[in-house]
């Protein structure tokens, strides 16, 4: 958090006109500096239009992304403000998917609203210190989502394998140390991204055809080479969220396993309806998210209007899913919640009893 408190000083960037051109040329129409000089100027803010090519359809594209917004930060507050309000649910699996939930409003959150913005008003103005704290946290958020996700898998995994250790294993501590840890590993990720972003000269352009600042929008503005921020960008993504998806993946191989050796029918179709939603979610970030990030780099023949709207896209449709997908799929949080619209409260303590008790049948059983 210094870091991000220091960034205003330590990224404090002059305009100074050139010596050999007489001065600066000023497009007004874009907002953006030229200069025959390119060493002779530095810009201190970028301008963000949007997608590029969808300019006229972009007010009609924005009723969808509101509509998925509102949805996602709806849902997941449902989720906090009801694992919050029962002692009953603060245990590991909830207390994950209260983080999760979190996590996933403050990722809209941070490029929602200036997308919107964009879509309503057109291109907009973003200063240095504010698109590098954008950056930073747009991937540093991504990052943490990929971690809450694989230790939910481990969740679901000692759970299932080991349910007679769940208790011991995945303590109250144990889970604060979980997400201190996955803070501290975003935050160590990303914050060289933000050095080797701050190494840069922008001096040939200062318009960003996006709808949010990301690492490698800003960085193609350069003028010096980028290959380092390139390689470490890559890099950091395949040990990171890479390595994520592997074993996640091989977690509900584990479970899955774990599940073919019941004999109970009831118990295969419970561990297939839970884990086979929940790897719907999970494809389905990963997927968008691969793809957008590779493409990004390597797919030079993808359309610009595509790629903005998949790097839109993996980070506004997790968040709407995850509350439907993880939080309607679990009982106790569906109770809890229709509990919150229905009159008589006693037919919906009993009837979480009966859930609850249900649960624990299922899980001795497994």
């Amino acid at each position: 958090m210094a870091l991000i408190a220091m960034w205003p000083f330590l990224i404090h960037r002059t305009i100074r006109p050139s010596s050999h051109t007489g001065g600066l040329q000023v497009d007004s129409s874009h907002l953006s500096v030229t200069a025959p000089n390119y060493k002779s100027i530095q810009f201190t803010s970028f301008l963000l239009t949007g997608v590029p090519g969808l300019e006229d359809f972009q007010i009609w594209i924005s009723i969808p992304f509101s509509f998925m917004y509102l949805l996602a930060v709806t849902g997941n507050g449902f989720v906090m403000a009801v694992v919050a309000c029962d002692k009953s649910l603060h245990e590991p699996m909830y207390l994950f998917l209260t983080m999760l939930a979190l996590n996933d409003v403050l990722l809209c959150t941070v490029t929602v609203p200036k997308m919107l913005l964009i879509f309503w008003q057109g291109p907009s103005l973003s200063v240095f210190p504010a698109c590098l704290t954008q950056m930073f946290f747009v991937h540093a958020l991504f990052l943490s989502e990929s971690a809450i996700l694989l230790a939910m898998a481990f969740d679901r995994y000692v759970a299932i394998s080991a349910p007679l250790h769940y208790a011991t294993l995945l303590t109250g501590s144990f889970i604060g140390k979980v997400g201190l840890a996955l803070v501290a590993r975003s935050v160590a990720v990303v914050t060289p991204g933000v050095l080797l972003i701050l190494r840069l000269h922008f001096c040939k352009s200062n318009i960003i055809h996006h709808t949010y600042c990301e690492n490698m929008g800003i960085a193609k503005l350069a003028c010096n080479s980028i290959t380092l921020n390139s390689v470490y960008g890559l890099t950091a993504a395949l040990l990171t969220t890479g390595l994520d998806f592997v074993f996640i993946t091989v977690s509900y191989w584990l479970i899955l396993r774990t599940v073919f050796q019941l004999s109970s029918s009831e118990a295969w179709t419970k561990a297939f309806g839970t884990c086979g939603a929940h790897l719907c979610v999970i494809l389905i970030f990963y997927t968008l998210a691969f793809f957008s990030f590779f493409t990004h780099r390597f797919g030079r023949q993808i359309p610009r209007y595509i790629l903005i709207l998949l790097a839109n896209l993996y980070l506004l449709v997790p968040p709407t899913m995850n509350p439907i997908v993880y939080g309607i799929k679990t009982k106790e949080i569906r109770i809890r919640v229709l509990g919150l619209f229905s009159q008589p409260k006693q037919p919906w303590n009993n009837e979480l009893t009966r859930t609850k008790e249900s649960e624990m049948d299922d899980q001795i059983k497994i």
